[in-house]
């Protein structure tokens, strides 16, 4: 028998194993006699989406130097955090934004994002994007895609 496991139940699992890799490449508070410290980066209502169907996908992009996406979309609500660098993203209908290491920002289902690129050419970004999906889907497909599929 299958249970079903509620949407938050996903992202909170999804969240912990970041964490989880993150505690293994720094020391615990402990060895370095430091409290931990810590914040909620994003905190945003995600849509009513299938409980029975959820998948949560953690993916890690680096732009290089000057690098960029093309335009895309996304299917599924997507949450960033910045991890180094600066980003400059732009999704249709909003003025472009730019994004510095420990930033956060959220992405809404079939948004077309214009713009996705390192905002700096000598130093390299890296962000990681959390998708939550109820359907089956690749995390990003062509802007004329965005609206298939659901």
């Amino acid at each position: 028998m299958m249970t079903r496991m509620p949407w938050p139940a996903v992202v909170i699992g999804a969240l912990c194993t970041l964490g989880a890799v993150r505690a293994v490449a720094d020391p615990p508070a402990a060895v370095t006699g430091k409290p931990a410290r810590t914040r909620i980066a994003l905190a945003q209502p995600l849509p009513a989406m299938d409980g029975g169907h959820l998948t949560a996908r953690i993916v890690e992009v680096t732009y290089e130097p000057g690098g960029a996406s093309a335009p895309h979309s996304h299917p599924c609500p997507v949450m960033v955090y910045v991890i180094e660098g600066v980003v400059r993203m732009q999704v249709k209908g909003q003025p472009e934004a730019i994004y510095r290491a420990g930033q956060t920002f959220f992405e809404a289902a079939n948004g077309i994002h214009q713009v996705s690129a390192n905002a700096s050419n000598q130093a390299p970004a890296k962000f990681v994007a959390i998708a939550v999906c109820d359907h089956d889907t690749p995390v990003t497909v062509p802007p004329a895609a965005s609206s298939e599929g659901k």
